[in-house]
């Protein structure tokens, strides 16, 4: 039951030993964006092995799943014997080697909801080397559109905080904006620095992070400008549209 993934019209879920293997084809059909992420995850032997809810248990800032997650809006199912419950994934870190985790109790599975029709989604991985590498920073972007304006978005980083973290300012200065007018998305950009005070470590500085998560941002919003779907991208399938 652990290694289980369930499929609906409106999610995909995951149980808590599902590999990275077994679960990258579902996780590809949430976005290709989550697909590639996954495909510099670890190597081949790491996917193999390594799981979806470890990733998430382990709790650690700079994992790849859990900016994604929390951008999505997945929703984790705990377990303790007979009595279960669910929380939303970025309730889950609580603070740095803290979890929203009881006694005994378990990660049991991990429900991500599929995209609507007016929403997309972009994600970025950024280390030293292409895999067998742990990120520096980890970016995910999930915007809501009214036709060429931002109704909404959901943004979260890993390694600018000590948890996969949110960014509330952010969010709050995209709805309404254009996609046709990028010198108003500044200000939302910009905020980005209100949300995060990332640290200096081994492997990078605090201001290389803040400026590649505002990059990154801006990013984003530039390449929905010019697609309105995850679907148009060309991924790391050797110039297949995925």
């Amino acid at each position: 039951a652990l290694h289980e993934i369930h499929e609906t019209p409106g999610e995909i879920s995951f149980s808590a030993a599902a590999t990275y293997g077994e679960a990258e084809p579902w996780l590809a059909k949430i976005d290709p964006d989550v697909g590639e992420v996954l495909r510099r995850l670890g190597a081949r032997q790491v996917r193999a092995m390594g799981t979806v809810g470890g990733n998430i248990a382990n709790g650690s800032p700079i994992g790849d799943m859990p900016p994604m997650l929390i951008a999505l809006s997945a929703t984790l199912h705990l377990r303790h014997g007979d009595a279960t419950r669910e929380i939303p994934v970025e309730n889950f870190f609580i603070a740095y080697g803290k979890q929203d985790r009881k006694p005994g109790e378990l990660v049991w599975r991990v429900g991500i909801p599929k995209l609507k029709v007016n929403e997309v989604f972009r994600a970025y991985k950024i280390s030293k080397r292409f895999d067998q590498d742990i990120s520096a920073v980890m970016a995910a972007f999930k915007f809501t559109l009214d036709g060429r304006r931002i109704a909404s978005a959901r943004i979260a980083f890993g390694g600018m905080a000590a948890t996969p973290k949110r960014a509330p300012r952010a969010e709050e200065a995209l709805p309404g904006l254009s996609l046709d007018a990028p010198s108003s998305w500044t200000n939302a950009i910009e905020a980005l620095s209100e949300d995060y005070q990332p640290i200096t470590d081994m492997r990078a500085s605090a201001g290389y992070r803040l400026d590649v998560a505002q990059s990154l941002l801006r990013k984003a919003l530039t390449e929905i400008a010019g697609a309105s779907s995850s679907k148009t991208r060309v991924t790391g399938l050797r110039g297949k549209a995925a």
